[in-house]
């Protein structure tokens, strides 16, 4: 029993040292901040909100929280596990019920994926939800994980390289996202999800289907995490060391004005005179 509560205080630790660290590294919070932490009922996303509040707690700023659940009206929907939970957590909540469940299955033609869809709902929902009660942050639960598999889904299907943001502006310039999670392998949230014993539930929508680029990334992950551990790691830390002139984007890095510089040519016209 002291050995299980003490790997419980390393995991927590652990999560709560990386978790502080992203919140630092891309000063996620701000004094006075209305952080609205968007909560599926997920490991990652319980796991967010309860490190969250372990900063309210202790962090030297004030800012609040208010949990949002977007009830997407999924056949079987446990509509009871959230309010009680957060409730007997004594945290601010609000669920929001939007039938686009409906919506995504009428949209989304047969055998593809219902995500697209979906993904864009949610967050045209979330995101005028977030204006109204004049949210400051909108907290996801993203970690390292769906980070680097967001990297290899645009580099494989979309010829971009491009993966998720700890923190972003909305194009609209109205919201601002933070990932506290971003440094947060998925392997450790869900250690730290059965030591707390959270009501997980489970997602009918998409979680289901079969064939999923993400989840076919998702297995390459860990195949390599069985193979070479630290590879995973070593690929989310690349996205953070980028150098545009040895890649070959003419917006990032001027390749067409890259000439020899001024002094090597006067060097070589002097050798040329001798």
């Amino acid at each position: 029993m002291e050995k299980k509560q003490l790997d419980k205080n390393k995991c927590h630790k652990k999560l709560r040292r990386l978790v502080g660290r992203a919140l630092t590294d891309f000063d996620m919070l701000s004094e006075g901040d209305k952080v609205m932490v968007c909560l599926s009922g997920g490991k990652d996303s319980y796991t967010l909100l309860d490190l969250l509040l372990s900063f309210a707690e202790h962090a030297p700023i004030n800012f609040d929280i208010v949990a949002v659940n977007l009830d997407q009206k999924q056949p079987g929907f446990p509509t009871e596990v959230l309010p009680q939970y957060l409730t007997q957590k004594g945290v601010e909540f609000q669920v929001l019920e939007e039938d686009t469940y409906s919506v995504v299955k009428q949209l989304t033609p047969a055998g593809k994926t219902t995500c697209p869809i979906c993904s864009r709902l949610r967050r045209g929902i979330l995101y005028s939800h977030a204006k109204k009660i004049g949210a400051s942050k909108i907290a996801l639960g993203h970690h390292l994980d769906d980070v680097v598999e967001t990297l290899f889904l645009n580099m494989f299907y979309g010829g971009r390289m491009k993966a998720m943001p700890a923190k972003l502006r909305s194009d609209d310039g109205h919201h601002v996202v933070i990932r506290p999670l971003f440094y947060c392998r998925e392997v450790l949230i869900e250690q730290w999800s059965q030591y707390a014993q959270y009501p997980i539930i489970p997602c009918n929508l998409c979680g289901s289907q079969e064939n999923l680029k993400r989840q076919v990334i998702k297995e390459m992950l860990q195949s390599w995490d069985h193979l070479q551990p630290g590879r995973v790691e070593n690929i989310a830390r690349s996205i953070g060391h980028v150098t545009p002139s040895h890649l070959a984007d003419p917006s990032l890095f001027d390749f067409k004005g890259l000439q020899q510089s001024t002094s090597l040519l006067r060097s070589i016209d002097v050798l040329e005179v001798v």
